[in-house]
């Protein structure tokens, strides 16, 4: 039985495989290119199937490794098939043309517009969005594990996303209901902008949130 579904075969996709695999979970890559899809499953190895985004997702947990406007269309053109999985949205909806705006509303996130989408008996939960595809690969970030800030309305779907962190040897932090996803998706914004500032000279895309006490 396949545990984890992923939509899209770019970065991200290799980045939440490689923890779930690390971690023991099989996975599934669909993609809208069923020749990168067969790439991305072949790099990844054993325990990865592949298929087009034509096909029922199998996973139990279905990441949406794609930009946020893919991503509704995704949930959209699914529809009934994701009832009762749980849906990852791991997108930051930033206008990439000025790089210097979200393109949701103030008061709504990205994860409740794709929740608003998605079928009765589908839970939406936001996660990966803090972190980035090359700190996933590695699972770490200036030697320390990842933190992974999780957030959903449901509790039997952050926990199950939350041992998929787990598994992959990263640290779950469940910071509230799917509205939270404003401020992860925001403070994600803000760090987006200094790794792509060049007065930030040090910063390359793989930085990591660290919450230490």
């Amino acid at each position: 039985m396949t545990n984890l579904t992923i939509i899209g075969n770019g970065n991200m996709a290799r980045g939440i495989a490689t923890r779930a695999l690390a971690g023991g979970l099989t996975v599934e890559i669909l993609g809208q290119d069923a020749t990168k899809a067969k790439e991305l499953a072949a790099e990844l190895g054993t325990g990865v199937t592949f298929g087009t985004t034509a096909d029922a997702p199998q996973g139990a947990i279905v990441v949406l490794a794609v930009p946020f406007d893919a991503a509704k269309s995704v949930v959209s053109t699914y529809g009934q098939a994701l009832t009762g999985k749980t849906i990852v949205d791991i997108t930051n909806p930033v206008n990439f043309e000025t790089f210097d705006s979200l393109v949701v509303e103030p008061g709504t996130s990205a994860a409740e517009e794709i929740a608003r989408l998605a079928p009765t008996g589908a839970n939406v939960v936001k996660a990966f969005n803090t972190t980035f595809a090359g700190t996933l690969v590695a699972g770490e970030s200036g030697g320390q594990p990842l933190d992974v800030f999780i957030a959903g309305d449901n509790a039997d779907a952050t926990a199950a996303v939350s041992s998929l962190v787990s598994a992959g040897g990263m640290r779950p932090l469940v910071v509230g209901p799917l509205k939270r996803s404003r401020e992860l998706e925001g403070f994600q914004f803000v760090l987006m902008t200094m790794q792509a500032n060049t007065e930030f000279a040090d910063f390359n895309w793989d930085t990591g949130l660290l919450v230490t006490k």
